[in-house]
């Protein structure tokens, strides 16, 4: 089983070894095509769609560029938010898709957990280096903007403390006052914790690609979302808490709920009755 990767930050070395074991895969890195076209972590290009739309045009665009030498293409996709249940915290989501070159089976994978992302203001040296502290940095690089979040990059994948104080001292040279901006560099190469999340959406990569669909019997089938409804432990009103599981076929459509193995209980602290 071959699968060409369109990627351009080193995706591939993530997914190369769990791909190999459990799919029995020859995973090959697939060029000709800047992916950052579609779309950059740093705003300069805006993406276009949604998260899995730009990651089966990469899928799609795997195809085209290696002709017939691979049977599979996959791309993947990251994308960055405050997360899904108290909207607190920075959240990485993952997603990876893989098409049949014959068939055009579809297979979507997900992933996703606390990312590693901060974004600052700083107009001093010693609230840089306490930013960089909190971005965990060096391991993870850095990006620098003027004027702001929505600043022009002045450097990004900066990795030493060297280049980051270069890049501050040019910087104030000539405007002594101006304000940074300073931000994790959220390219695959360049942040450790979304390299996890991307593994992690390997893993179910693999898992979904076993599952096959109980109606056409393609692979690919499995969780596409939560659904709501737990009854409150309290006062048994339904509650926004899942109590069953939503499966889906990417190739058919056909869709079946799956109830939780044991019944939930939401805690009435989740009970918009109980707890409004």
């Amino acid at each position: 089983m071959k699968i060409g990767f369109l990627t351009q930050h080193g995706k591939e070395a993530l997914l190369a070894q769990i791909l190999a074991e459990g799919l029995g895969a020859e995973l090959s890195r697939v060029e000709g095509f800047d992916t950052d076209t579609l779309g950059t972590f740093t705003r300069e290009c805006p993406r276009r769609g949604t998260q899995v739309e730009a990651a089966t045009r990469k899928a799609e665009l795997a195809l085209e560029l290696s002709a017939a030498q691979v049977e599979w293409g996959l791309g993947s996709e990251g994308a960055f938010h405050l997360d899904p249940y108290l909207s607190l915290l920075p959240w990485n989501t993952e997603v990876l898709v893989l098409i049949e070159r014959r068939s055009g089976y579809r297979i979507t994978a997900l992933a996703h957990a606390k990312a590693q992302s901060v974004g600052v203001d700083v107009r001093d040296w010693d609230e840089l280096r306490a930013a960089a502290e909190r971005a965990g940095f060096p391991e993870h690089h850095l990006v620098l903007r003027r004027s702001g979040a929505d600043g022009p990059v002045l450097a990004k994948g900066l990795a030493c403390l060297e280049g980051l104080r270069k890049v501050f001292q040019r910087s104030k040279a000539s405007e002594p006052e101006l304000t940074l901006h300073v931000e994790n560099d959220l390219r695959a190469h360049a942040n450790p914790t979304r390299q996890t999340v991307i593994r992690q959406a390997g893993l179910d990569l693999v898992r979904r690609f076993h599952c096959r669909c109980p109606q056409c019997h393609a692979p690919g089938y499995g969780l596409l979302r939560a659904e709501p409804g737990a009854p409150c432990a309290s006062c048994g009103t339904p509650t926004r808490v899942p109590r069953a599981e939503v499966w889906s076929c990417p190739s058919c459509g056909h869709q079946a709920i799956k109830p939780r193995a044991q019944p939930v209980m939401a805690d009435p602290q989740r009970c918009d009755v109980c707890n409004p």
